[in-house]
This record gives C-alpha cells, structure tokens and sequence, in this order.
C-alpha cells in the first residue's frame, strides 16, 4: 500500500512539475519558441523556393523556344496546378494535425501509419486527375482557347503525369520529415534535386531537342530524384523501425483520420487557390484584356513568391503548435502560435514597405512595357495591402492545421472568396469600371475575411481543451492489448532513447 502510495505520488508530483514548467516558461519560452520557428523556418524557405522553382525553370526554358511553346506551358501549367497539385497539397494537410499530434504524444509507430496512408490516398487521387489531363485539350475547347495552344498544352500535362505521381509521395514525405522539426534531409534533397534539374532540363530541351515534352518529364525526374533521397533518409531515421511495425490493418484503419481532415484540409487551400486563378480569367473579358491580364498575372506572380516564403513560417508553426499539443503542453503551443504570428508581422512589414517604396520601377522586372509598369505602379498599394494580409493568413493556416481545424478554414475559405470577394469584385470591376483594381480589391476584402475569421479563432482558442482533443485524436485508432485496458504505447525508457536518436539524426 506504501508502495501504491509512492508510486501515485511521485507520478502527481513529475506532472506538477512539468506543468510548473510549462506554466514558468510562458514568461520566456516566446522568446524561445520565436528562435526555434526561425530555426526551422529558414531552411524551410529554401526548401519551399526549391520545390517552387522546378516549373518556373521548365517554362521559362520552353518559353524561350518559341511565343507558342511558351503560351501553351504557361496555361498547362496554370491549369495542372489548379486541378492537381494544389488538390495533394492540400490533401497532405492533414498530416501537419496528425504526424505533429502524434510525434508530440510519442506514438511513433502512427506516424508510419498515417504517412504510408496518405501516400495511398493521394495515389489513388492521381489516376481521375491524370485522366483529366489526357483530355485537357478538351477543357481548353470550352473556354475558346486557340487550338493549337490547347493541343501543346494537352501535350504537356499528359508527359507531366509522371510528376503527379511523384508529387503525390513527395508530399507526405515532405510532412513525415517537417512535423518532426527534421529539416535538413528537406533542405539538402530539394536542394539536390533543384541542382540536378536545371542542367538536365537545359538537356532535354535544348540538346536532345525533346521541346516542351523534355520540360514536362525532368519535372518528373526532379520529383521523383527528390522522393529517392528523401527515402534514404527515412530508411536511416531512427523512426523507421516504428515503420517496419506498422500492420496494414493499422494503415488501412489509420486512412479514415487522414480522410476525415484531408478534404477540408484541401478545401482550404484549393478554393483560396482557385479563386486567384480566377480572377486571372476574369480580367480577360475586360475591353484591354491584354494589358489588364499581364498586370493581373504579374500581381499574382509577385504575391505567389512572397506566400511562398512566408508559408514556411505557417510550416514551422504547424509543427510546434501539433506537437507540443499532442504532447499535453498547452501553453507552449500558444507561445509557439504567438511567436509565428510576430514573425509574421514582421515579414508583413518588410515586403509591404519594400514593394511600396520600389513602386514605380518593380513592374520593369516583368515587362518592358511604359504602361504595364505605370499600372502596376497604381495598383502596388493595393497589393501591398494584400500581401501583409496573406502574411498573416499563412502563418495562421498554419497554426489551424497544427491544431486540426482544417474544416473551418475550408468554410471560412468558401465563405470569404466565393460569397463576397468575388462577387464584390466583379461589382466593382464591371459595373464601377475600376477594371482590375476592382478585381484586386474584392480579393484583397475577402482575404480581410479570411483573416478575420481565422484570427477569431485562434484568439478564443482554448488550448487546454485543444490538448485534450489532440491526445485523444492521437490515441483514438491506437489498439488495445488483449485482456488489458492499457495500450501498445512505446515503454517511456525507450521513447526517451528514440527522441535522443531522433534529435541526433541528420
């Protein structure tokens, strides 16, 4: 009984003291956390760009065959993007909540579970999507696009098809490595593969004279380059002999979780997404259509790159919130939250104030054109507007993932870009005649929205109970040993030693 009374004792008393910790460090540990997300954060820019960069590079070399080559990869690759990778992004969401979640619970086995289960979902996703393609000419007929344009788009997103498949294992692999704060095997295989594709691109276009078909298939090579290494580092993880474990019964029961916040997970980034591209079509059926789409296109272009970035500081917060949620520390979670959001502000800053002050020459970067330039000079402050709140917006997507409420970021999405923003843009484009600034400021008020909405919710959160649901969501699908209620958990001796390797892997 003495003994019981021991035990039961010194159990409440390492809880006290890890929770007068966790409650100490709020006084500091946002200091802490704003140096941990920058940590991770830095290289996860680099690995983003890199990844980024492999269709840039494949169109701006086919671009520079010829003016035809060069419209037909740029709306294939408007359209793949819009139809596919954006939809497995999307869907690999779901992994920020679940592999987070459980890494921070010390449930290393679910986290082979959940990642091999999405690589067979978003598999699975791959074959309508490819079907799609091989009749995009088709798609491109509807909306009155010149035949040959059509024809080499067609062509394009049929040889791409080997990338989606990549992609599709690309991206859980991306979140296994990510909701572990393991970066560099990121950084050095988006880096290997970037170095590799531009000579190989460069080789299949201009040297073996494959055309647009050579720079469709070493996107395919890049990817699935990027997959290999990053399998190399998987299989020498110290995580991988919790993956040798898992049972396919355990994969295939795990696949209901992943499903469950994957499509609102894609819904979040699909409708923000397409609503951009959108506005893209819409400013075609203005009168100075060309003018108005070129300066449209070099908005989106010069606020895509900057999401790209500042969506790094989004990743790195959807680790720290998942996990120290998943591992039962609230506080923490709120610090690594808050410690983003500042960071974001920061990056906000910066762009915005940047961009405005270079505001009558930046337009020159992307065209030559006088008035391309003085447009998009009246148009920046609009912009630079809606790249501080995009700033924002990413960072706190992030910590929405991180603490798995994909599903209001999908209606808050749906709600924000498609009830108003659009509809109000298209008011005030083609009834109030503000041609593309109207466009702009509809999407500019329903980011606004977003952010809104989305702001609300984190600052009401109430992390304890977020704790709660995180553990339980971890330990939902976890199976029960026979005769006992206890589960098949990592003994705590053990999980010490695989958390020392983990930290003491490359």
């Amino acid at each position: 009984m003495e003994k019981d009374f021991s035990l039961m004792w010194k159990e409440e008393e390492e809880e006290d003291n890890r929770n007068k910790k966790s409650t100490q460090g709020t006084n500091y540990i946002s200091r802490e956390m704003m140096k941990k997300v920058s940590f991770m954060a830095a290289p996860m820019v680099a690995v983003s760009v890199s990844q980024f960069l492999l269709q840039v590079i494949s169109m701006v070399m086919a671009g520079h065959l010829d003016e035809l080559s060069l419209s037909g990869v740029a709306i294939a690759t408007s359209l793949t993007n819009v139809t596919g990778f954006s939809v497995l992004f999307g869907l690999a969401g779901a992994l920020d909540t679940l592999c987070g979640q459980a890494f921070g619970a010390e449930q290393f086995a679910k986290i082979g579970a959940y990642t091999y289960s999405s690589m067979l979902c978003l598999l699975f996703f791959c074959f309508p999507i490819s079907l799609l393609w091989v009749f995009m000419d088709k798609l491109l007929d509807l909306f009155h696009q010149d035949p040959l344009i059509s024809q080499l788009a067609c062509k394009y997103s049929i040889w791409l098809i080997p990338a989606l498949f990549g992609y599709a294992l690309l991206q859980p692999m991306t979140r296994y490595f990510q909701s572990q704060g393991l970066v560099l095997p990121l950084f050095l295989s988006s880096l290997g593969a970037l170095c590799f594709h531009i000579p190989f691109c460069w080789l299949l276009v201009y040297k073996l004279r494959f055309g647009i078909v050579g720079a469709a298939l070493s996107i395919g090579f890049s990817y699935w380059l990027n997959v290999f290494l990053l399998w190399i580092f998987m299989r020498n993880s110290a995580l991988q002999h919790e993956m040798k474990n898992s049972r396919l019964q355990e994969i295939i029961s795990s696949m209901k979780q992943f499903i469950a916040l994957a499509i609102p997970s894609a819904m979040m980034i699909c409708l923000e997404w397409w609503s951009f591209e959108l506005l893209l079509l819409m400013s075609g059926l203005l009168p100075n259509s060309k003018l108005e789409t070129s300066v449209i296109s070099i908005c989106l272009t010069t606020s895509g790159m900057h999401y790209v970035l500042v969506n790094a500081i989004g990743a790195a917060a959807s680790t720290y919130v998942s996990n120290e949620l998943g591992a039962g520390n609230p506080q923490a979670a709120r610090a690594a939250a808050n410690s983003a959001i500042f960071l974001g502000a920061v990056d906000a800053t910066i762009a915005s104030i940047a961009l405005y002050d270079y505001r009558r020459s930046w337009g020159y970067i992307y065209s030559s054109e006088i008035e391309v330039a003085q447009y998009a000079t009246q148009i920046t402050p609009i912009l630079c507007l809606s790249i501080s709140v995009n700033s924002f917006i990413a960072v706190i997507s992030g910590v929405v993932r991180g603490m798995g409420w994909q599903h209001i970021g999908g209606y808050t999405s749906l709600g924000a870009y498609y009830l108003v923003g659009i509809p109000l843009g298209s008011m005030l484009c083609f009834v109030m005649k503000l041609r593309g600034k109207g466009l702009w400021i509809g999407i500019l008020t329903a980011s606004t929205l977003q952010l809104f909405v989305l702001g609300l919710v984190t600052f009401f959160t109430n992390w304890e109970k977020e704790a709660m649901r995180a553990r339980d969501r971890v330990f939902e699908m976890t199976p029960q040993v026979k005769g006992n209620s206890k589960t098949e958990n990592i003994p705590q001796e053990d999980a010490r030693n695989l958390l020392n390797d983990i930290s003491e892997t490359v």
